[in-house]
């Protein structure tokens, strides 16, 4: 039973992880996808050890710029493990966060997960 998702913020550096001060840093946050992001991520193999397979989705996990580029080429397969349109959109939204973060030098993904 999943009862809090995992959150997606792009900052322009490498942000404070306190929800308050971070916000100066803030360049894009994703809220709607949350439930659903958590779903795909704690149904990945639990032995994986891929870029994304690291992110905690119940903790915080950051993402530099190369992570996150490293971490795109793994969308791919993350999108054959989705059950509905709302995990594929949910993933849809962090590749293109992704991507962002890979092309804006010095800037980190944040997996705010609860």
């Amino acid at each position: 039973m999943i009862t809090m998702g995992v959150e997606l913020e792009l900052h322009a550096k490498r942000p404070i992880l306190d929800w308050g001060r971070s916000r100066t840093t803030l360049i894009h946050g994703s809220y709607e996808h949350g439930d659903a992001l958590t779903d795909v991520l704690v149904g990945m193999d639990g032995d994986d050890q891929s870029n994304i397979g690291r992110v905690d989705p119940y903790g915080d996990t950051l993402f530099n710029e190369q992570q996150a580029e490293a971490a795109l080429r793994e969308v791919p397969g993350l999108l054959q493990q989705c059950s509905d349109q709302s995990q594929t959109a949910a993933v849809l939204d962090l590749m293109g966060l992704l991507q962002s973060c890979s092309q804006t030098p010095g800037s980190y993904l944040w997996f705010v997960g609860d």
